[in-house]
């Protein structure tokens, strides 16, 4: 089986690699993660990437143009949809790949974003399932959530940079705004307390 592995990051990619080759099958990575900033952020998950490749001895290939402006221009009007920013990245990524497997001979894909605990998972299966229908590939999925922490364990071990956040610039600051984070919590707590009073 010729499969594409669209590959989030180094990290991300240490447990699907070794179930994929549990199942006997050699995958080629393949890194498009235009939603990544700063450039000095997405240059080293680009390295990392091909470091971990090149260490697990895997054939790699990239998309090496930083694409931080499409990203915006795509994700702000996004914001005010139903589904949202993430789901707009989750499309992006996954249609790119797929193109990408169909266009270069490949018989199927998988993306190491069904490893992250953190994603919306049935959101993902269902976009990756209808690109593969539509550029007449088939979806390889595996839920590598199960792996969680032997791909961290891995990633430890072969000394890979670890990153803190999703990539985006909205997850950064989420990440380290604790304005934002304040104003979050009182947010769920408002929830919590309409909740509350619908039961009542």
């Amino acid at each position: 089986m010729n499969l594409l592995m669209h590959m989030c990051c180094g990290p991300c990619s240490c447990y699907p690699l070794k179930k994929i080759r549990e199942e006997g099958i050699e995958p080629t990575g393949y890194f498009f993660n235009p939603n990544i900033h700063p450039y000095t952020e997405w240059d080293q998950r680009l390295q990392n990437a091909e470091k971990f490749a090149a260490m697990s001895h895997m054939d790699f290939v990239a998309d090496r143009e930083y694409r931080i402006r499409d990203f915006l221009k795509k994700a702000l009007p996004a914001e005010n949809t139903r589904l949202g920013r993430c789901s707009m990245c989750y499309t992006w990524r996954l249609e790119n790949a797929v193109r990408y497997a169909a266009e270069h001979g490949f018989d199927t894909f998988t993306s190491t974003l069904f490893y992250s605990i953190y994603q919306q998972h049935e959101l993902m299966r269902e976009t990756a399932q209808r690109y593969a229908n539509m550029y007449g590939i088939s979806f390889y999925y595996e839920d590598f959530r199960v792996g969680w922490q032997e791909g961290i364990d891995i990633s430890k071990d072969m000394e890979l940079y670890r990153q803190s956040y999703c990539g985006c610039i909205f997850s950064e600051e989420e990440r380290y705004s604790r304005t934002l984070r304040k104003m979050q919590r009182k947010e769920n707590k408002e929830k919590k307390r309409l909740r509350l009073l619908a039961q009542a």
